[in-house]
């Protein structure tokens, strides 16, 4: 699966312009590029919210490792 070159472009918008028409071919255009932008959109704050999880979840375990060092550094200073 390679990338596309002129001729399969050209077949395939021979094809569209014989199924769809000439009059709603730009209608078609606007769709998908719409579609796509709202695709690209969605799938950007989806990477945003999985990147604040995961920095949540390394603030969480580092926050989790220094009350885990406080608790055992005033332990030490109980028995002594």
């Amino acid at each position: 699966m390679g990338s596309l070159g002129m001729q399969e472009i050209i077949v395939i918008f021979v094809l569209a312009l014989i199924i769809f028409g000439p009059r709603k071919l730009p209608e078609l255009g606007k769709s998908l590029g719409r579609g796509l932008s709202e695709f690209r959109r969605a799938s950007n704050e989806l990477k945003q919210t999985w990147e604040e999880e995961v920095r949540l979840d390394r603030e969480r375990e580092a926050m989790s490792d220094l009350l885990k060092d406080s608790d055992s550094s005033n332990t030490y200073k109980d028995i002594q």
